[in-house]
């Protein structure tokens, strides 16, 4: 599975590691995901996300059936 927000979008970023010499190796920031699992009352069913704890934020101020309108109308959930 690939390490992406399936609310947001977000994936892992490429930078650098800069040693105190200056020396620059490539490194990756990996996304801050956790499995969730969310119960949609208009469906009466659970559903399963791989999501950002942004997304978790923005679910628990916005209400899960509000994110999944709006991550449908971007194209990003598959559910």
């Amino acid at each position: 599975m690939s390490k992406v927000c399936e609310i947001t979008g977000k994936k892992a970023m490429f930078g650098n590691n800069v040693s105190f010499s200056i020396n620059k190796t490539r490194r990756r920031f990996d996304v801050n995901l956790s499995k969730k699992r969310f119960y949609i009352p208009e469906e009466d069913r659970w559903i399963t996300l791989k999501v950002s704890t942004r997304a978790l934020k923005s679910i628990n101020k916005k209400g899960i059936s509000a994110v999944l309108k709006e991550a449908k109308a971007k194209g990003l959930v598959i559910k």
